[in-house]
């Protein structure tokens, strides 16, 4: 087990097996490298905790919840740097946040997880679109 604290949640004591681990951070937060996936009420939206940091916390989601027709390549590189062997191991999440009163997913930084081994990556996409707006 492992305990932290955490600005939104307080004290959380949690399963090391439940810890994430994206071994060159997220974007702009290249040091943190701990995360922990938590549930958001009765809702499809998760929270991505920073272990090691209690004041940074991510607003996720299934970006394929927001838009079925949502398409991710991942590259054979990306799979073999998060140990995917099997694609039913992969789970996609997009950050959310809120703009001008609207739900806002950044589906040009997609965060790969490999459920498996807990190993993540979060991608950089090209391409127009990539930010869309959902009414919340």
């Amino acid at each position: 087990m492992i305990r932290f604290g955490t600005s939104r949640f307080g004290q959380i004591e949690v399963p090391e097996e439940r810890v994430i681990i994206f071994p060159q951070g997220l974007l702009g937060f290249p040091e943190l490298k701990r995360y922990i996936l938590m549930d958001y009420k009765d809702t499809d939206v998760k929270w991505l905790q920073a272990v090691d940091d209690p004041d940074v916390a991510f607003i996720v989601i299934n970006p394929f919840l927001l838009d079925p027709g949502y398409r991710l390549e991942v590259s054979e590189e990306v799979k073999e740097f998060i140990g995917l062997g099997d694609a039913e191991a992969l789970a996609v999440l997009v950050i959310l946040r809120i703009d001008d009163a609207r739900l806002k997913a950044n589906l040009q930084g997609p965060i790969v997880i490999n459920s498996m081994n807990r190993r993540g990556v979060q991608l950089v996409l090209d391409g127009a679109g990539a930010q869309q707006r959902f009414r919340l």
